[in-house]
């Protein structure tokens, strides 16, 4: 589907594209009043709606949809506007209370394109939305649905213990690891030409699951094994990305860049090794380097008050580490978490330096349509607060039985990349997702 358009459940649209809806409201409740081991992945549904979640157990936050009040599908170019552009025709025409908190009222979920014209774009609008943030509980819905709050909450909640499939083979994607190799090769033949200073190459793998894929079966085990990261379910893209694209709240602005990366060993000496390693790899530092400056470029354009780490942090996962860096700033206007994402996208973090070089690179060499993965996902609010990361550690459910997955991994390809080095660290990337859907 190309263009601008949506569907709905349970509500007709108008001839904007728009669904009319009852007023929504936001009530803050306790959880301990509910139920003792209360956590947010308990409602997410075996088919999944939307989600974002950071953290575990006391210091968990974030916000699970569920039922689908409406959806949006758009491409092209202008697919961050589009998406705003609807998202608020549905705030006008649907009657609201004052959420003056972050994370509060009606909210978007979305997951964009990486490319402009391969695929499609979506925006969720979940019938109700959990929200968390430490001990402090809230849950969104139609106003007239939150009355009887204890029997709503039980309802939602799921009563089920989600369930694993037992088996799942894996085959290559869309090209084979030795083809993927050669397409490196050719790559970092182009940067020691100096035709451009850095690009990404993605691969793919294909999972065939002998049951349908239970979705909060496999978001916990993401939970569990990665809760420093942002796990996150939007219409089929389900992950856990350590890498905060933008978040907006209020006038305040973050970006968190992950450029870098090395693998971690079981040996604390030896993990320990690996990590002086990666701080001191020029070949990591100057990858590093041109993923923060795009950064920290396309924010100074929105932001004042900026502040740039000259020196990066380590950012240590249970799979990998990454170089890391905070880039934040203050609005200098009234612009949106959306336009923010967009001015951002492609980072040189997921596509390379210089931007426009590499992404015709990326067309010739990769060989696959990343469809939404390396893009942004994530949350709006009806205020244009929100959070987007990027689509990394991530796969997508290929079919409506929920049985045919699609996992990718990428590396960023400077003057010092090898073939072999670049195997190794996408086979470390995917692994982390392989072992999330493994039984």
């Amino acid at each position: 589907m190309s263009g601008d358009s949506a569907t709905a459940t349970g509500e007709s649209l108008d001839t904007s594209g728009v669904t009319r809806s009852r007023t929504i409201a936001s009530i803050e409740f306790s959880a301990t009043q509910l139920w003792t081991d209360a956590d947010l992945l308990d409602f997410i549904p075996a088919e999944g709606t939307a989600a974002w979640i950071l953290g575990r157990d006391e210091e968990q936050s974030g916000l699970v949809g569920i039922g689908a009040a409406a959806r949006f599908e758009c491409s092209g170019r202008e697919r961050f506007a589009r998406a705003q552009r609807w998202w608020n025709q549905w705030l006008t025409e649907t009657g609201l209370d004052v959420f003056p908190a972050f994370g509060r009222g009606p909210i978007a979920f979305m997951s964009f394109a990486f490319d402009a014209d391969a695929d499609e774009s979506v925006v969720v609008v979940p019938e109700f939305i959990v929200g968390r943030n430490g001990l402090q509980w809230w849950i969104t819905g139609p106003a007239d649905e939150l009355v009887d709050l204890p029997q709503l909450l039980r309802r939602l909640r799921r009563q089920d213990e989600p369930a694993p499939h037992t088996h799942i083979g894996w085959s290559d994607g869309s090209i084979g690891l030795a083809q993927w190799q050669q397409a490196v090769a050719r790559a970092v033949g182009r940067i020691e030409a100096r035709d451009l200073d850095k690009v990404v190459l993605a691969r793919d793998v294909i999972g065939v699951a002998d049951a349908p894929i239970d979705v909060a079966w496999v978001m916990r085990r993401l939970n569990e094994a990665y809760s420093n990261c942002w796990t996150f379910f939007v219409d089929g893209l389900f992950g856990a990305t350590p890498e905060l694209l933008v978040s907006r709240e209020g006038t305040h602005v973050h970006s968190r860049v992950l450029a870098g990366t090395m693998k971690r060993s079981r040996d604390e000496v030896i993990d320990q090794d690996l990590a002086v390693q990666l701080m001191d790899s020029h070949k990591d530092l100057d990858e590093h380097r041109y993923a923060v400056q795009s950064v920290a470029d396309a924010l100074a354009a929105h932001c004042t008050d900026m502040s740039v780490p000259a020196e990066p942090s380590l950012l240590q996962l249970a799979n990998v580490q990454h170089l890391a860096t905070d880039v934040i700033g203050e609005l200098a206007a009234d612009t949106p978490v959306v336009a923010l994402a967009a001015s951002l996208h492609p980072t040189a973090a997921v596509c390379g330096t210089p931007t426009e070089r590499a992404a015709k690179v990326i067309v010739e060499l990769e060989g696959m349509n990343r469809g939404r993965y390396a893009a942004p996902v994530g949350w709006s609010s009806a205020y244009g607060d929100g959070e987007y990361g990027i689509a990394l550690r991530c796969g997508e459910i290929l079919d409506h039985e929920r049985t045919r997955v699609r996992l990718f991994a990428g590396c960023g390809l400077v003057a010092a990349s090898t073939p072999e080095s670049e195997r190794a660290e996408s086979e470390a990337k995917l692994q982390a997702m392989r072992n999330a859907l493994t039984p």
